[in-house]
């Protein structure tokens, strides 16, 4: 437990980085998602390839926020329910 804590106080605990996904409807949609974007990289322009980077840029940094403000919003949940089970509270 000490090693977690001093990941945790060092910044070094990441997640995020722990995730790998092996469901396989995650999987699925990986494939779905890479085929989709090959198939717009032969039929779009170099113009419009960069504004699909773009916003796929975007939306990735969007996906981000809303997993990092999860994770908190879970760890805040998470230290209520200690406080309800430690303090005997129904």
């Amino acid at each position: 437990m000490e090693i977690i804590l001093e990941d945790f106080y060092y910044g070094k605990l990441h997640p995020n980085e722990l995730v790998k996904p092996n469901n396989p409807e995650i999987q699925q949609l990986n494939r779905k998602i890479a085929d989709a974007l090959q198939k717009l990289q032969q039929n779009l322009g170099d113009r419009d390839l960069e504004q699909l980077e773009k916003l796929l840029e975007l939306q990735i940094e969007m996906d981000s926020l809303q997993s990092a403000l999860s994770f908190i919003q879970g760890y805040k949940i998470g230290a209520l329910m200690m406080i309800e089970v430690l303090s005997g509270g129904e």
